[in-house]
């Protein structure tokens, strides 16, 4: 037995799934696609159910792909599931229209009318009884955040999954009845079974919804389809538009007429301190100073609790590796091996904790509170000059802490190409271990304004290979339309249960590289194969880039994580001032081929875990090139 959680967006649903599933949930793909959704078994009354929660979905004619994949998935969901539509009660007239369109499929359905202390703070009370009676479906009151109602909501759900119970059909006109009525008598659709109502079907059909004519397949032959077409035709001859035009019209009447029978509106209980709030975030100057003041803000708290906490965690790497030695002895191959695992280990550690964790704590936090919305309004038109949408700011930004969680942040993004670009223009910015290397080589060796003058060809040159990109890869289809939604205190448990959920994916899927890799570095060292692996690499770092042929193991090593190439650096050129064996020319060239490549074997497991592995090898193939183009480039230039 299956619960759906389907509603609009910003509705709550989240809010309600990590409430009763919370650590237990995992995430899956829809077939063929990388569009996710939630699962988790939850036990109610000493029976199991799956509880699925889907993206939001305004309507049923949609073009975008994870609503496509939501409706996908409620069409051909058992007929004995349980549809969960959470409602946001401040804004019922326009929830209902959603609500109306699933009812047409037949299937059993509760509603959650949700937010309703928001409704109230706008002066809405909702007679549920009444809406009840008038969907013909069983309605609960819910405050998700603050869990008001959730157990009686999934009491119903329970009750109504021991009925037979569908909700009452909402009817139309005369004439769109009658051409209903016609289309669900054509002999393929009439004889065949579906998962849904033939009722919803032939109503769908009226609107031409592309969804629910792949949903039937090719079950009408070409006869019954220009018998299907004349029918539509006809009807929309005597109508003001179309007959889907109609229908839709009468959805959205019926949505309002509703709210008015069962809503009573007076005056607001307060005045909303929020809209006040949003006349500074959203203003068209103040608000993008605001914008850069908590985005470095949030950039410094993540940066701040890294430098602060990763040393801890280091040292006591350093700490094992001291004792292995003494045990095993450093010149054994299984000190390689177990010292790789450790290495491998605390450094994924040294990234999960320090960095990854505040980080997506941050991210909750600003996905709860509702600003991540208002950031992406913010630079949307900033973005569309290199053919982006708005919310490609939050990947790029957070990428100058960590490219892993910045990566992962790309799963905001709806279109498969959005996040394909954003993913390879996140891969170039500089992060924390990067900044390492900028600064520790030109910043120190050089000058702080060349290692600056490094970071604005750094901008650039994104800019100019988003834009490149976008043209290469051109977009036809609706724009970037999200609602931005409502300010929320965030709740500390939810914010919680969506970090861990984060990080777990992170410790299954780029920890195993991390110490597989570790253990290959480990045993490079342990065989002695660093000059044959800088005699191979030499025709690249010494002949086309111009550096010292010991400079190639290093490159090799920052594979694992940058600062390793900076620490190597210095090992392999054997004195702390490389100034003395390098010149300026080598040490930029150097930096810029670090900045460039990609970050490390975490961000190729991040991509392929957000991507595929496939993208995640031309992604790398791609920062490889390019980092050498500009490498040879600023080499033949200085």
């Amino acid at each position: 037995m299956e619960f759906i959680l389907a509603g609009q967006p910003n509705c709550g649903k989240s809010t309600i799934f990590n409430s009763v599933a919370g650590y237990k949930s995992i995430v899956s793909n829809f077939p063929g696609v990388t569009v996710e959704y939630l699962q988790s078994e939850i036990e109610i009354s000493d029976r199991k159910f799956l509880l699925t929660d889907l993206p939001g979905n305004y309507a049923f004619q949609t073009a975008d792909e994870s609503e496509k994949c939501a409706i996908d998935y409620i069409l051909n969901s058992s007929r004995d599931s349980i549809i969960i539509n959470i409602i946001d009660s401040s804004v019922l007239s326009r929830s209902l229209e959603f609500t109306l369109q699933l009812m047409e499929f037949g299937k059993k359905i509760v509603v959650a009318l949700n937010m309703t202390d928001e409704a109230e703070k706008k002066g809405i009370k909702i007679d549920e009884a009444k809406l009840s009676s008038i969907l013909g479906v069983p309605v609960v009151k819910t405050i998700g955040k603050k869990g008001e109602g959730i157990f009686e909501l999934f009491e119903k759900a329970v009750e109504l999954s021991d009925k037979d119970k569908i909700p009452r059909t909402i009817r139309y006109n005369q004439l769109l009845e009658s051409t209903i009525k016609m289309i669900e008598d054509i002999p393929s659709i009439k004889n065949k079974e579906f998962s849904i109502s033939k009722r919803g079907i032939a109503i769908n059909l009226i609107e031409n919804n592309p969804i629910i004519k792949n949903f039937i397949g090719d079950v009408l032959t070409a006869e019954e389809n220009q018998v299907l077409e004349d029918i539509v035709n006809n009807s929309s001859k005597f109508c003001d538009d179309s007959a889907g035009a109609a229908i839709s019209g009468f959805r959205h009447n019926k949505s309002f007429e509703i709210f008015e029978t069962v809503a009573k509106v007076g005056k607001p209980l307060k005045k909303d301190f929020r809209t006040k709030i949003d006349t500074l975030l959203l203003h068209p100057i103040l608000g993008y100073i605001m914008m850069v003041i908590i985005l470095v803000f949030s950039f410094w708290i993540v940066f701040k609790i890294g430098a602060l906490t990763e040393p801890l965690f280091l040292d006591n790497i350093e700490k094992i590796t001291e004792y292995l030695s003494l045990k095993i002895g450093e010149n054994s191959v299984w000190f390689s091996v177990v010292n790789g695992f450790v290495e491998g280990f605390g450094g994924g550690v040294a990234i999960v904790i320090p960095y990854l964790f505040p980080f997506f704590v941050l991210l909750s936090v600003l996905e709860d509170t509702g600003y991540l919305s208002r950031i992406a309004f913010l630079t949307d038109n900033l973005f569309h000059k290199i053919g982006l949408h708005g919310m490609s700011v939050v990947p790029l930004v957070f990428g100058y802490g960590c490219t892993v969680p910045a990566i992962l942040a790309t799963r905001i993004l709806k279109s498969p190409r959005d996040k394909f670009i954003t993913a390879t223009l996140t891969t170039l910015i500089p992060c924390s271990a990067r900044m390492t290397v900028i600064f520790g080589i030109v910043g120190f060796f050089i000058s702080v304004q060349a290692a600056i003058v490094l970071y604005v060809l750094n901008i650039v040159i994104i800019g100019l290979l988003g834009k490149m990109m976008s043209k290469a890869m051109p977009e036809s289809g609706p724009g970037l339309i999200f609602e931005i939604p409502k300010y929320h205190l965030p709740q500390f448990g939810a914010v919680m249960k969506k970090t861990w959920l984060r990080l777990r994916e992170f410790v299954i899927v780029a920890l195993p590289l991390l110490i597989a890799g570790s253990i290959v570095l480990e045993l490079i060292k342990q065989f002695e194969l660093s000059d044959s692996i800088n005699g191979f690499l030499s025709p690249f770092t010494n002949g086309l880039l111009g550096l010292p042929v010991a400079a190639g193991i290093t490159l090799l090593f920052g594979i694992m994580r940058k600062e390793l190439s900076l620490i190597l650096l210095f090992a392999a050129l054997g004195t702390q001032d490389i100034s003395l064996v390098m010149t300026q020319t080598q040490m930029i060239t150097y930096t810029v081929f670090i900045t460039f490549y990609l970050p490390c074997l975490a961000t190729f497991a991040a991509v392929a875990k957000e991507l595929s592995t496939l993208k995640a090898v031309l992604i790398t193939f791609f920062t490889l090139v390019l980092a050498f183009v500009l490498s040879i480039c600023v080499r033949i230039i200085l």
